[in-house]
């Protein structure tokens, strides 16, 4: 397929994404999603789609007509690691909104599709930090950016970045509670996507969790206080890193907060603060969200 086909079939991936997602009056992100060539970060081995029974499809060849279509792309089976619902992604990215020169870590960044493009809509002003914790899908992820001068790839746990101030914190993997840099290093105005879930058991002994419930949340900061929003259920592969230690009853305070189906009403984080319990869909002593404004 010559490279003026595959930019149509971009081009109508990009707004039958952003259709599905809901946002289609994106006009920048459905132009981000139209220039970055997702075959690039599926891999070399047989491509492979991840059902939604999530039985595993081998496509009959590494095609790029195959890469445009709403669907999951297993990059690292062994670890439940995919390339990421296109749709859901969109949703995400529309509400993170990104702007053009402003600073963005990338957390669980895989093989570095949505780094490029979040890359895409920072512009060359801009810089992308793409963190990701696998050493092998890191190497990749920077061979797939090597020609994107405004993103870097660094090899780390996700819980210790931001090192530096930034505008936009993205992240892409199931936690149980917000890292500290992620409030703390989160600039006046930035926004946050925090995917909250709680984990079920390991598909196998050691193997990757995935959130038996889950849900995104954006958090943007306002001076020294914290809007919240809920975006809708999001279920990430839970973290590896240091969320990868889980306090059981935080977990099942979060379990009941999901049960609670009120998510909806959440409008502001309470970091390290004083809060009665009976006003927050989740409470803890270090955090909570909270029904209030803030």
């Amino acid at each position: 397929m010559n490279e003026r086909t595959l930019g149509v079939l971009r081009r109508a991936f990009a707004k039958q994404v952003l259709a599905i997602a809901g946002v289609a009056a994106d006009t920048r992100l459905e132009a981000a999603f139209g220039r970055v060539r997702r075959e690039r970060f599926l891999g070399t081995d047989p491509w492979t789609i991840v059902r939604n029974d999530g039985v595993l499809v081998r496509v009959p060849a590494n095609d790029p007509v195959y890469a445009y279509q709403n669907a999951l792309f297993a990059i690292s089976p062994s670890r439940g690691v995919n390339n990421g619902e296109p749709s859901l992604h969109a949703r995400l990215l529309h509400a993170l909104a990104p702007e053009p020169g402003q600073t963005i870590v990338h957390l669980g960044a895989g093989t570095g599709y949505y780094s490029a493009i979040l890359a895409a809509l920072v512009g060359r002003s801009g810089r992308v930090t793409a963190v990701e914790i696998d050493p092998y899908l890191a190497a990749m992820a920077k061979a797939n950016l090597a020609d994107v001068r405004n993103a870097e790839v660094v090899v780390g746990d996700g819980a210790s970045w931001p090192r530096t101030e930034v505008d936009r914190i993205y992240t892409n993997y199931g936690v149980s509670a917000p890292a500290e840099p992620w409030i703390t290093a989160l600039a006046a105005g930035g926004r946050l996507v925090l995917p909250l879930g709680v984990p079920a058991a390991p598909i196998r002994p050691g193997g990757p969790s995935f959130a038996q419930q889950g849900g995104a949340f954006l958090i943007a900061r306002q001076d020294s206080s914290f809007t919240a929003k809920y975006l809708g259920g999001a279920f990430f592969v839970h973290a590896e890193g240091t969320d990868a230690e889980r306090d059981p009853q935080a977990l099942a305070r979060l379990s009941d907060a999901f049960h609670s189906g009120k998510a909806a009403l959440v409008r502001s984080l309470v970091w390290k603060g004083t809060i009665e319990a009976r006003r927050c869909w989740y409470w803890s002593p270090e955090w909570a969200l909270s029904y209030d404004l803030p």
